[in-house]
């Protein structure tokens, strides 16, 4: 008989077991419950608990997190002549004691995997009862850390002592949730002979045909042990093939070959063609289970051969290298169950709209859905998954070991047909936290995490997926390794070879920047690829007001301090900004000034990071996403509306590029070209005042290769100012142009936007066009203050005396008004912060 599966969703309640809740929700009693879901999206339903995410509400809600939950439903079952019944669980958030009628089946301590429980022996016809308890999280973590020895970590609550997704319990960008609850899909499955345990699957180009291998793993009912066996079939872009083979035992690999197939690309490289796969399995001659993947023919590998300066970190897919335009990735909403595949679709395209081509899922949040990985294969955006470790020491020890391996092994075959996916990685900065933040010292010979990093988990991929690639943290460098051997100086073992942030090899991260040294500074580092870097800014102009209360607002007013999470936040964003502007005196000049600083410095250091290629072959920037309405190194924020900084994105991953750049005591102009057709063209170099009076200029013929970058150094008599206050230099090839000013803008002659406005309506919204009188610089509409649904599909645009440029504002309802969009609170410029 074919397996049956039946979701379990209907008729939840969720109640207080034990802890300190409030009179009134213990009271309460049973409270209607989502499953899929989280309690606070249960008690926020019942009006029991304020919006977490509003003013200071984060404190009066932390008590969720210290309660213990029960949730309870039931279920009408009559025997069906399957010989098994297993209760299936995608995902317990975390620590649970599952019965059913009463009777405990297990306990559960990982958010991270799924359980399946055999209920043979106590499922009744009729009514049955499921019951799942869950211990509070954080009195748990506590008892965790301290039985298996408390490990440095740079936030006060242990989430390394639990299998939870770290940022759960807050994070420099993140509120602290603590949640608790049936996250993913609970369901009845029904079977007889044999089930599909776990099915990995394979597509492999050659020449222009491909193989697709399924590695499958069978489990019996333990009643029979009937014949079985295996089919594969792949189908797709006018292809098809299918194979047989008969099943001893509980594993066997099956292939296809397909005579031709089209490979699938990054975006900006070409097409994502996709194929079908269906494994399905029969037992005793008739149909007993399948499983299906969507798998993309492509070739992946990073290039790591040594060269001068150390070895290389460039992509390969398809023997193409490609430059990583990259974005780091944290849960998209603090309460994680209300991401849905259209809120994945919609933040995905916006990440296409900024240019970008992969998406790093970090380690210290969740290994993302299956719609996730989907969406990513359909529309060609890379993924880099770490392992969920992040920040901190690990145990080795049980009972975190063995959870550890379960998860893993159940992820890597999960991910590994996916062919967005190109590197998985063991964690995220614990390798350079071993070395730079005092764990020698404070560990004091307890383990950390080395044996998950440098053993378990490039064996296991090696075993589950060889297929993918695997670097042991970020930042990482080529040939670090491990020896567990006690030294004086480290009880608990050494790191060998170079540091993990040496910038001649593999990955770094660049913090300091943002924490103690001015932007302009990332210009001191070109190293192969940069994983993490980013400046903060606040959210957008309608997501900070309608999330606070404050009033007056100001930065430093209640709701905002609770609502910027990085440690001297204010401090750093104050000391960041005077290099350039001045410290506004007025709140909304404030926002402004701190969203055009955070835009400026990120868009810097892309441009600076990509003239260096193929020195420098990737950015990845912290980060795309926020999980809640917060001050942070986002470019889209909590309510998911673009800030500057998308912009930024925007322009500085173009497809083609013009930047000038500082080399040594010169100027060069960079063009970079991430086409796949040379680009041809008159570089025209020109110094202007900023009346827009031409005071040298040059021309040059230059013709850059695909996927390539050429370096024009500019003559001195060009690129050497009279006055360094009121001038500029332009270098251009066609429409594309890039900008060097020579003085910071508060120290420079640069006076008041003056910049005429006129709009019309058209089908997609409003169409703005914006002709400038005088010098106008990093000139935005900050129409969300207009139109919650409104944004301007361009930003930060520099327009010189006389020049115009069109900007769609796409928006829902009727076109825009001139005067509204003409108010200075709303067009803003540069010149803003210089002149009152």
């Amino acid at each position: 008989m074919t397996l049956s599966s039946r979701f379990l969703h209907d008729d939840w309640t969720v109640r207080v077991a034990a802890g300190p809740a409030p009179h009134e929700v213990a009271a309460a009693g049973a409270i209607p419950a989502t499953v899929p879901g989280t309690v606070h999206v249960d008690l926020l339903a019942a009006g029991l608990i304020p919006d977490p995410f509003h003013g200071v509400n984060e404190a009066a809600v932390a008590w969720v997190g210290l309660v213990d939950w029960t949730y309870e439903t039931t279920f009408t079952w009559a025997p069906d002549g399957q010989a098994r019944q297993d209760l299936v669980f995608d995902g317990l958030d975390t620590v649970t004691e599952i019965r059913l009628n009463g009777a405990l089946l297990g306990v559960t301590a990982n958010q991270h995997r799924s359980y399946r429980f055999d209920i043979g022996a106590v499922l009744v016809e009729g009514e049955n009862v499921v019951e799942l308890a869950f211990r509070a999280p954080v009195p748990y973590a506590n008892a965790q850390s301290l039985e298996l020895g408390v490990r440095p970590r740079p936030y006060p609550l242990p989430y390394d002592a639990i299998r939870k997704s770290a940022c759960n319990f807050g994070w420099d960008w993140g509120i602290a949730t603590f949640t608790s609850g049936p996250w993913k899909p609970v369901r009845l499955e029904s079977w007889s002979g044999a089930r599909i345990a776990e099915v990995r699957v394979s597509a492999t180009p050659d020449g222009t045909g491909g193989r697709v291998h399924a590695d499958v793993v069978i489990e019996r009912d333990g009643r029979s042990d009937a014949d079985a066996a295996l089919t594969l079939a792949v189908s797709g872009q006018c292809a098809a093939a299918e194979a047989r083979v008969d099943v001893t035992g509980d594993t066997a690999r099956i292939a296809v070959e397909l005579e031709a197939v089209q490979r699938w690309w990054p975006v900006g490289y070409g097409a994502q063609p996709r194929y079908d796969v269906t494994v399905a399995l029969a037992a005793a001659g008739a149909d007993a289970d399948s499983a299906h993947r969507t798998v993309g023919f492509r070739t992946v590998h990073w290039d790591t051969t040594a060269d001068e300066a150390g070895n290389a970190f460039t992509l390969v897919v398809n023997d193409q290298p490609v430059f990583v335009k990259g974005v780091n990735w944290i849960p998209d909403d603090a309460l994680p169950v209300r991401v849905d595949r259209a809120r994945l679709e919609r933040r995905f395209r916006q990440a296409l709209d900024a240019n970008l081509n992969l998406v790093r899922v970090w380690g210290g949040g969740l290994y993302e859905s299956d719609d996730f990985y989907d969406l990513a294969d359909e529309l060609g955006l890379l993924t880099w998954q770490d392992f969920l470790f992040a920040c901190a020491a690990y145990a080795e020890e049980e009972p975190l070991r063995s959870e550890i391996e379960q998860e893993a092994r159940e992820n890597i075959a999960r991910l590994a047909s996916h062919p967005s996916l190109v590197l998985m990685t063991g964690n995220n900065e614990a390798l350079e936290g071993f070395e730079n933040w005092g764990w020698k010292l404070r560990l004091d010979g307890r383990t950390w995490g080395a044996y998950y990093y440098y053993d378990l988990f490039p064996r296991l991929v090696g075993e589950l997926a060889p297929h993918l690639h695997y670097i042991p943290g970020s930042p990482f460098s080529q040939g670090m390794g491990w020896d567990p051997t006690p030294t004086p100086e480290s009880p608990s073992g050494t790191q060998t070879g170079p540091h993990p942030l040496d910038p001649g090899s593999g990955t770094v991260h660049l913090w300091r920047q943002w924490n103690d040294r001015d932007w302009t500074t990332y210009r001191e580092h070109t190293p192969r690829f940069v994983a993490e870097f980013g400046w903060q800014g606040p959210p957008t102009w309608s997501t900070l007001t309608g999330s606070l209360d404050d009033a007056p607002l100001t930065p430093e007013s209640p709701g905002m301090i609770v609502h910027q999470k990085a440690a001297e936040g204010n401090v750093k964003l104050t000391n960041g900004l005077l290099p350039h502007f001045r410290l506004p005196d007025d709140m909304e000049t404030w926002h402004w000034a701190m969203q055009l600083n955070q835009a400026n410095a990120v868009g810097a250091a892309l441009d600076h990071f990509r003239s260096w290629a193929p020195h420098t072959m990737g950015a990845i920037v912290w980060q795309l996403n926020d999980c809640w309405p917060v001050t942070s190194w986002a470019a889209i924020d909590g309510e998911e509306r673009p800030k500057p900084l998308f912009h930024a994105l925007r322009n500085a991953f173009a497809p083609r590029v013009v930047t000038l750049q500082p080399r040594g005591d010169e100027l060069a102009a960079v063009i970079g070209n991430d086409t796949g057709e040379t680009w041809t063209g008159r570089l025209d170099l020109r110094r202007l005042a900023y009346d827009g009076s031409e005071l040298a200029g040059i021309s040059v013929e230059v013709s850059v290769a695909p996927r390539s970058t050429a370096t024009v150094t500019v003559d001195a008599g060009v690129a050497t100012p009279g006055d360094a206050a009121s001038e500029l230099l332009v270098a251009e090839v066609g429409a594309v142009r890039g900008l060097w000013f020579f003085a910071e803008p508060r120290d420079s002659a640069l006076g008041t936007a003056e910049v005429d406005l006129s709009a019309r309506g058209v089908s997609e919204g409003t169409e703005v066009t914006l002709t400038a009188r005088s010098l106008a610089r990093d000139v935005t509409l900050l129409v969300d203050k207009l139109s919650p649904t409104a944004h301007a599909e361009d930003a930060l645009v520099t327009l010189l005396p006389g020049e115009s440029a069109r900007i769609l504002v796409r928006h829902d309802g009727e076109a825009l008004d001139a005067a509204a969009l003409a108010d200075p609170r709303v067009l803003r410029s540069a010149n803003q912060l210089v002149t009152p």
